[in-house]
């Protein structure tokens, strides 16, 4: 259990001699002042701040205790270039504690330079938080035990770095239509609930039959009316079961596999998939991490419930002297030439480099879908989406070319 920290302003000399102010999260007073002596830094006075009444600092469930894996990752290039410098593991972690920007993170991070004061190991106290991914925890661990955390960390962040790109570069292709998308479905019901009605009010007092176009939208402007809240009901409960249940393995059991099999974004999804296979299956392997501790670790991470078992037959293939490539070739999510790259890298003994390899091309091919997805999705857009305003257009405008008439 990690100890409880307090919160302490202080004031220390310089090496000028000039009084600097600030504040620090640690177990005691007699903790801050050791690590203002690990800093350089002479304490002129240490005061504990109590919080409580107006000074209680908000805390919004779900947004101001977001870690994101950005912040995993920029926390892992800050720790390793420290380290990297000549800086104590404990100074770097105080350090990074006090200059990382999201609250939760600097809190946990805290937590971790008190275990590791106490004497735990980092790893192990990583271990203890679920925000840092096993990926990290195993390769720090491998770090530790080989001499050469400074260059673990750094292949963390750089994995971790490429993970956050290649997220990115999905997220920014596919952000405008479903920004165009959403815009315009909420167009499409203000019409139907707001201007439908107005026209039918006006159709009703001038009498007469409507064309055929207009009372399918009258008829889907009276349905929608009925159905507007419980359809808000049913899209919120079903956000909310999808959240509770997406990482349940039932449920990705039977959804995950028909991510791959979907026209167009099955392709998408796979290579996602199999470019984090390999990136973190080489980063782990580089970092001395055994192979069969590695191909668990790999299959969970990779996101998709059908590698994650192509992982576990190949950690069975590995188990009983086999190699690594072998039974991949008898699951299609692996393209060929993944397998015989794989191949050629366990002969020569350089599968580790071969996976970046690999994991680089998929980055490409990802990058190249999503931009082609993009390309094809925005002209069927607007072509769907003028196809719809065109019908309610000439739906509602089709009763008045007969006005004259009706009034006559």
């Amino acid at each position: 259990m990690a100890t409880a920290t307090k919160k302490f302003d202080y004031a220390v000399r310089d090496s000028r001699g000039k009084i600097q102010k600030g504040s620090i999260e640690a177990p005691s007073e007699a903790a801050v002042a050791a690590r203002l002596r690990d800093m350089g830094l002479a304490a002129v006075s240490i005061t504990e701040v109590k919080t409580g009444g107006l000074k209680t600092e908000i805390s919004i469930p779900g947004l101001t205790d977001r870690i994101k894996l950005k912040d995993i990752a920029i926390a892992s290039r800050q720790l390793a270039t420290m380290i990297g410098s000549g800086l104590s593991l404990l100074r770097a972690l105080t350090i990074l504690g006090e200059q990382t920007e999201n609250p939760a993170l600097a809190k946990i991070i805290q937590e971790v330079r008190s275990d590791v004061e106490a004497g735990v190991a980092l790893s192990t106290s990583l271990g203890k938080h679920e925000v840092f991914p096993p990926l990290m925890v195993n390769m720090v661990r491998a770090g530790e035990v080989g001499g050469f955390l400074d260059t673990v960390l750094e292949s963390v962040a750089i994995n971790f770095e490429s993970e956050v790109k290649l997220r990115g570069k999905v997220k920014s292709a596919m952000t405008y239509p479903v920004v165009v998308f959403i815009i315009a479905i909420l167009a499409v019901i203000g019409m139907l609930l707001f201007i439908v009605p107005v026209f039918e009010g006006m159709f009703d007092s001038l009498g007469g039959d409507l064309p055929f176009m207009t009372q399918i939208l009258v008829t889907m402007s009276d349905l929608l009316k009925i159905l507007i809240i419980p359809f808000i009901i049913a899209t919120v409960v079903g956000v909310v079961l999808w959240n509770k249940n997406k990482n349940s393995k039932g449920f990705r059991e039977k959804v995950e596999p028909i991510y791959l099999k979907v026209p167009v974004f099955g392709p998408l999804v796979q290579k996602i998939a199999v470019a984090r296979f390999t990136r973190n299956l080489g980063a782990m392997l580089r970092s001395g991490v055994p192979v069969l501790q590695a191909l668990d670790i790999v299959g969970e991470a990779s996101g998709n419930i059908v590698i994650e078992r192509a992982s576990k037959d190949v950690r069975e293939s590995v188990r009983t002297g086999n190699s690594l490539a072998k039974p991949l070739a008898e699951h299609a999510v692996f393209p060929p030439m993944v397998v015989q790259m794989m191949a050629v890298g366990e002969d020569t003994g350089a599968l580790d480099d071969m996976l970046d390899k690999i994991a680089d091309f998929y980055d490409q091919e990802v990058e190249a879908t999503t931009e082609q997805l993009t390309s094809l999705i925005e002209p069927l857009m607007i072509a769907v989406l003028g196809g719809i305003v065109g019908f309610m257009v000439i739906a509602l405008y089709m009763p008045i070319f007969g006005v004259f008439e009706l009034i006559a």
